[in-house]
């Protein structure tokens, strides 16, 4: 009996247990249903019950917090009371909110336009300061100080310093940016507002100088010797027509610039002499004395003067020690030309620019350099910075024959065959020798080679 009144309450617990679990779930499914009825965007997904979830992007976080503010919206009622009951959404919840705006499932219409303008006015600001990146807020009140005080856009753009280079086009619409642009004039006032009362101080002390301050100032006789109660007495008495930041000190160092440029009213300019009293530049010139000049040269500079004369001689000495090297003579062509042979020349390497003399029986061909020199240099008639320093070695045989070696990486042709690195061809007379698109006409002397081969073959059969 014991046993059977045990098992039925355990069967009994087992029954209520699983009613009242029931009684939950139908309660959370409620919820559920109610919540995505509210939202009628969020369509019913099925979801995984594992515990393991993945990691959310970036794009994927904002739209899920997007997601929550609408459930917050929409579904308040629905929402807000689950909450209030005491009840936390189960972990499965959560994954379908977050998870729920990534669908393809358009969103609501009634968020998406405040939204978008949300962003719209948080970009405008942005993109206004980058364009308008190289006015400062200094420049801004030293526009604003000195148009009020000249009311002239052109002398504020010849008389003001500003923090970089404007023209006048970039300093009238900049002003007029002030004046009508309600963004630009609300930016540049908060800017304006925060800087230092130093700086601020600073630049109202350079304000430009209007015309009835300056009519004031020419009163003061330019004979006289005023001081600076002079000018703190001419503040007193004129409050209203100078700037106020101006100072005794700054009024008496814009009279003396005015005194030095005539412009008091009793000052009169001095008309320029006329006739042969004016002196000119060149008689200027002439009246100097050069060893004067000299004797008052400083000591450093003539060393160095010392130094570049040796350097120079030094170079003259050089090159005429290499005079006796120099077998081949370069001549520019021109349109009466020298005659192409005469008794020491052996051939000619002729081009369009430049023609090349062999008055030896070997000359190498290439590219001149600091370090190294060659017979024949090839830059002279054009471009040849693919032609290798020591490009090819052209040699006259006993026999009279004329041959040419390549020793550079580039081939050179001749009459339109390639003759590769470390091979050599035969030279004959009005052979085109191309060298990285540079070509020449090998000319061969006739007369001084047939002399050389009857010498060659007198003294064969000995």
């Amino acid at each position: 009996l014991f046993l059977d009144s045990q098992g039925l309450l355990d069967s009994s617990l087992m029954a209520s247990g699983t009613a009242s679990r029931s009684e939950d779930e139908e309660s959370l499914a409620g919820q559920k249903r109610a919540s995505s009825q509210a939202l009628g965007t969020i369509p019913k997904r099925r979801s995984s019950s594992r515990f393991i979830k993945r990691k959310k992007f970036d794009d994927e976080l904002v739209e899920s917090s997007l997601a929550k503010s609408s459930t917050r919206v929409k579904g308040a009622g629905s929402v807000e009371s689950g909450r209030c009951s005491g009840s936390e959404p189960s972990s499965s919840e959560k994954k379908k909110v977050s998870k729920a705006p990534s669908t393809p499932v358009p969103p609501s219409p009634a968020p998406t336009p405040g939204l978008t303008k949300r962003v719209k006015k948080s970009k405008q600001p942005l993109q206004v300061t980058k364009d308008l990146g190289r006015w400062k807020p200094a420049d801004d009140l030293l526009l604003i100080n000195a148009v009020l005080q000249t009311n002239d856009l052109t002398s504020v753009h010849l008389g003001v310093k500003f923090s970089c280079r404007f023209t006048l086009r970039e300093v009238q619409e900049r002003w007029y940016a002030l004046l009508y642009d309600p963004v630009i004039s609300k930016l540049a006032c908060q800017a304006m507002r925060q800087l230092h009362p130093e700086a601020i101080a600073a630049i109202q002390s350079k304000a430009l100088f209007s015309k009835a301050e300056e009519q004031l100032l020419s009163k003061v006789g330019s004979t006289s010797q005023p001081t600076l109660e002079t000018f703190q007495d001419l503040l007193h008495r004129h409050p209203d027509a100078f700037y106020l930041a101006r100072t005794a000190k700054a009024l008496q160092a814009h009279w003396q610039l005015m005194k030095q440029y005539y412009l008091l009213e009793d000052q009169t300019v001095q008309p320029l002499p006329k006739g042969d009293q004016v002196l000119n530049f060149s008689d200027a010139e002439d009246l100097i004395d050069d060893s004067k000049l000299n004797s008052l040269l400083p000591f450093h500079f003539t060393s160095e003067l010392t130094v570049a004369d040796r350097r120079q001689k030094r170079e003259i000495r050089q090159l005429e020690q290499e005079l006796h090297k120099w077998q081949v003579l370069v001549d520019s062509i021109t349109g009466m030309s020298s005659p192409d042979f005469d008794n020491q020349t052996l051939a000619v390497l002729r081009g369009r620019m430049v023609r090349y003399l062999m008055r030896s029986r070997e000359i190498t061909l290439g590219r001149a350099t600091k370090d190294n020199q060659i017979d024949v240099d090839l830059s002279l008639e054009g471009p040849a910075w693919k032609i290798s320093r020591k490009q090819g070695v052209i040699k006259l045989k006993n026999n009279g024959d004329f041959f040419i070696a390549n020793e550079g990486r580039r081939p050179i042709y001749i009459d339109g065959r390639p003759v590769l690195c470390g091979s050599k061809w035969r030279l004959s007379n009005n052979s085109v020798v191309e060298i990285a698109s540079l070509r020449f006409v090998f000319l061969i002397n006739q007369d001084l080679i047939a002399l050389i081969r009857a010498e060659a073959a007198k003294i064969t059969p000995q």
